[in-house]
C-alpha cells in the first residue's frame, strides 16, 4: 500500500467522523424538540434539513481531499 493511498484514507475517515456525529446529534435534537412541540413540525424539519447538509458539505470536503490526495492533483 502507498503513503497516499493510507493518507487519503485518513482524511477521509477523519472527515466522516464529524459530520456523522453531527448528523446524529442533529437527528436527536430534531426529534426531542419534535416531542416536546409537534405543532412546530415544518420549522423544526426545515432548519434540521439545512443543518444536515450544511454538516454533509463537510464530508464532502474530506472526500475531495482524499480523491486530490490520490491522483496527486494541486502538489
Amino acid at each position: 500500500m502507498d503513503l497516499t493511498q493510507l493518507a487519503a484514507g485518513i482524511a477521509i475517515g477523519v472527515g466522516a467522523i464529524g459530520p456523522g456525529l453531527g448528523i446524529g446529534m442533529i437527528g436527536r435534537g430534531a426529534m426531542e424538540a419534535l416531542g416536546r412541540n409537534p405543532e412546530a413540525r415544518g420549522p423544526i424539519m426545515t432548519n434540521m434539513i439545512l443543518s444536515i447538509a450544511f454538516a454533509e458539505a463537510v464530508a464532502i470536503y474530506a472526500l475531495i481531499i482524499g480523491i486530490l490526495i490520490v491522483f496527486g492533483i494541486g502538489g
